[in-house]
């Protein structure tokens, strides 16, 4: 048979990608394509008395410039913000800093720790919420006879209860329980490191903080990296918590309020407060373009300049 007469036959219809990826990309395309887009459609109707009308972006207009609503989106987008700048802070550099300790050799127990920092990953955001209202409660919570205990008991406050704090302590009690996915993330690339590497350096008159700082942090950059984004997509999704602990309300007075608790009261409605569909999907749009918004600069300024390294 000439050559051209085989190019000129057909190759077969892979089926068996159809079979392997089929069923996994409908289940993607049906509960997550599709649900996406008929949200960014709803997001441009607008319902009145049982009537839907097109109104194309005047329910984005009215989310951000109207008195009665732009007041909550943008409160609820600052806290945003401090959440997730109070985790990009304290959880990611924490979770590099565990993830050093734990992967020196001459660390004991480290599986042991390992489970343990990783343990409250696994359990359900209501109960870490219901534990620590436990804990922190003024009046059968521990946490202040700890205090006064180890000489700090000046320092004890109704920290869940004031404006002022009731973010930054929610924040915080999100740290503790996340703070071992970065951890693993970035101990499994430290562990990636070919020892040789490191053997060089050492060789070479480095110390434990220069073979560190010169030779495995730009190593693990990418992992860094990605570690910040998820960061960013997670907590722009966030919800769990804050209603585990505040309810829909997010209180005291909206303090807590985060774009998922005011895309729940203003989809669902709460008390008061009738619930509309369409704004609730314009809401819900709005965090789908900050989150796509977020990830493009990140990878456009960050991602694309951060060498990757084959091992």
């Amino acid at each position: 048979m000439n050559p051209s007469n085989q190019h000129d036959e057909k190759k077969p219809f892979p089926w068996h990608l159809v079979f392997f990826l089929g069923p996994g990309l409908l289940i993607y395309v049906v509960f997550s394509v599709y649900p996406l887009l008929d949200t960014l459609v709803l997001s441009l109707y607008n319902e009145q008395q049982g009537q839907t009308s097109f109104v194309g972006l005047q329910n984005f207009i009215t989310l951000v410039t109207d008195d009665t609503w732009s007041q909550a989106f943008w409160n609820a987008l600052g806290n945003n913000f401090k959440f997730f700048a109070i985790h990009m802070l304290v959880q990611n550099p924490i979770g590099l800093l565990l993830a050093v300790l734990l992967s020196s050799p001459k660390l004991r127990l480290s599986g042991t720790y390992r489970t343990l920092i990783f343990m409250p990953t696994m359990l359900s955001v209501v109960i870490i919420g219901f534990v620590w209202q436990l804990l922190l409660s003024p009046i059968w919570g521990i946490s202040e006879n700890f205090l006064y205990s180890i000489g700090l008991g000046q320092y004890f406050d109704a920290w869940l209860g004031k404006e002022s704090s009731a973010l930054i302590t929610l924040a915080f009690i999100s740290v503790w329980q996340f703070v071992g996915i970065p951890m693993m993330l970035i101990y499994a690339t430290l562990l990636n490191i070919p020892d040789d590497i490191v053997d060089a350096s050492v060789v070479d008159g480095a110390n434990s903080f220069q073979t560190f700082w010169h030779i495995k942090l730009p190593l693990i950059l990418p992992t860094i990296a990605m570690v910040s984004i998820l960061t960013f997509v997670a907590n722009f999704n966030a919800f769990e918590l804050i209603y585990a602990v505040k309810g829909a309300l997010a209180g005291p007075d909206f303090s807590t309020d985060l774009m998922g608790t005011f895309f729940y009261r203003t989809f669902f409605g709460f008390q008061l407060q009738q619930g509309s569909a369409s704004m609730g999907a314009a809401v819900a749009t709005l965090m789908f373009l900050i989150i796509l918004m977020g990830v493009m600069l990140f990878l456009f300024f960050i991602q694309r300049r951060i060498q990757r390294f084959q091992f």
